[in-house]
């Protein structure tokens, strides 16, 4: 099986969470390491043999449509605007022409993922599901859909936002799919974590990410990113400014 050549990169969340930072400038745009957080995702996305990448636009869609105006990468971009937010699945969903009839990754653009996402790959060739999650362990649960696997890596719950803690494990933004999820997306406006990983429990499956992801939805998370960039030299894990 080869390696996945689509990409759905969603990026058009509004970023109200991070207050003054996304009223002039969209969330997906705004500068870590002194370029825009799509920057490293296309670069991450290079060195996964991505072939073509689709971002979904709304909130300042001009801004985005400017940087892919200009932008010099391997990857070919496709825009979908959304006049009406769709929901991360409902992008997905409204999509399928883009993907076609091939496994293909979904990846949530506010959260930077310094990670290989090779095994995720692995994994997903091995049980073949119709979704493989990246998972990681977020600081604060609440904020996170959160995740119970069994030994296999088969997910045996999962729950958004839990109140009550069942596991340490809270999904990444980072899904690869094959083209038996098609029929378990809504029809119209529909979010992953709400409308489609819970009917897949017992179906998917999951594994720990072995590198640093940070859901940038706070000016606190944002700041953290900053933080770690610098100490922990993350620029090396995206190939670099190039």
């Amino acid at each position: 099986m080869t390696r996945p050549t689509k990409a759905f990169l969603l990026a058009a969340g509004l970023g109200t969470r991070l207050k003054a930072l996304t009223q002039k400038t969209p969330k997906c745009l705004l500068p870590v390491g002194g370029r825009p957080i799509l920057h490293w995702w296309l670069k991450a996305l290079e060195g996964m043999g991505v072939a073509e990448v689709l971002i979904n636009t709304h909130h300042l869609a001009a801004q985005v449509e400017e940087f892919a105006r200009t932008a010099r990468y391997a990857v070919r971009l496709r825009l979908s605007h959304e006049p009406e937010l769709l929901g991360s699945a409902g992008t997905v969903a409204a999509n399928r022409d883009f993907a076609g009839d091939d496994d293909f990754w979904i990846l949530y653009a506010d959260t930077l993922v310094a990670a290989d996402l090779g095994p995720v790959l692995e994994l997903h060739r091995r049980k073949r599901p119709s979704l493989t999650m990246g998972l990681f362990k977020p600081p604060d649960p609440r904020d996170c859909g959160m995740v119970e696997l069994g030994a296999d890596g088969r997910i045996l719950s999962f729950e958004e936002k839990p109140s009550r803690l069942r596991s340490g494990l809270g999904c990444a933004g980072v899904f690869l799919a094959s083209p038996a999820l098609w029929e378990q997306l809504p029809r119209g406006r529909g979010d992953m974590g709400r409308d489609v990983v819970p009917r897949l429990v017992g179906r998917a499956y999951g594994l720990m990410l072995d590198g640093p992801v940070i859901d940038i939805g706070t000016p606190q998370s944002y700041e953290l990113v900053q933080k770690q960039w610098a100490e922990q030299g993350l620029e090396g894990r995206f190939g670099g400014k190039a």
